[in-house]
């Protein structure tokens, strides 16, 4: 089928500052004339839109009510079929997690081109933002992204090479089922002892970094407030400053038990 209905850009908006977008993604929400949004892009990128721009919350945040799917999808179609300039703006990279290959089939299937503008991931932007690498020689060979989706209260996840030590493994939306995965990842031959770091508002001045040991993860990750959460689980994460002490400080508080 010709595209002859216009275009929609599915742009990444990075991890949350608008300062940590792409200039291209910056580009296509300053000519945006509707702007479809999911929950966790801040006010300052929505600000940069123009102000005669249709702004559409769509939700999309784990564990929150939000825009059903196939809505999104007819919401873009009737938008473009109107002539307007449409961008879907997506948290962090639209083709990590973002449902971006549903989008654009749909779009493409009505005669609607696709622009696909990527963005910073936040497992990326969480370990920029506390100094640590995701991989590392000798540490770390391999970065396996995943999601930890609860089904009926239990963990959905085949995590191919989860017990491989030079593995460095980044969960999103993970806060919720820490316990799950500490379970399926020492049953997949994890050490116990294997470092994790837990990430809250990644990209935001307030963002919140802990370390520990895997064992200790649901403690990690119950202590986190209502911001969406990154796990990282490897041996990089020993590498961010304040790791080592935060170690030290479970392991007096092991002891004293």
């Amino acid at each position: 089928m010709p595209h002859d209905l216009g275009q929609v850009q599915l742009v990444g908006a990075g991890p949350g500052p608008a300062d940590l977008m792409t200039v291209r993604a910056l580009r296509a929400v300053q000519g945006a004339q509707a702007l479809l949004y999911d929950a966790l892009v801040g006010a300052d990128i929505l600000d940069l839109a123009p102000a005669n721009c249709i702004r559409i919350q769509t939700g999309k945040r784990a564990g929150r009510t939000s825009m059903a799917q196939d809505t999104i999808n007819r919401l873009m179609l009737r938008l473009t079929r109107r002539g307007l300039k449409v961008v879907r703006l997506k948290g962090g990279d639209p083709s990590i997690f973002g449902r971006v290959g549903e989008e654009s089939a749909f779009l493409k299937s009505h005669g609607v081109a696709v622009e696909i503008v990527p963005g910073v991931t936040t497992a990326c932007a969480g370990a920029a933002q506390f100094d640590f690498p995701l991989t590392h020689r000798g540490l770390a060979r391999r970065v396996v992204f995943a999601t930890a989706t609860l089904t009926a209260g239990r963990l959905v996840a085949d995590w191919d090479g989860a017990g491989d030590p030079e593995t460095t493994l980044a969960i999103y939306m993970g806060g919720a089922a820490a316990e799950q995965i500490r379970a399926r990842l020492i049953a997949a031959g994890r050490a116990s002892t294997t470092p994790v770091a837990v990430m809250e508002n990644v990209g935001s001045p307030d963002a919140r970094f802990s370390s520990g040991s895997l064992e200790c993860l649901p403690a990690l990750a119950a202590a986190t407030g209502a911001g969406p959460v990154m796990i990282v689980v490897g041996d990089v994460t020993a590498l961010a400053p304040g790791a080592f002490l935060q170690a030290q400080q479970e392991n007096v508080q092991a002891l004293r038990a």
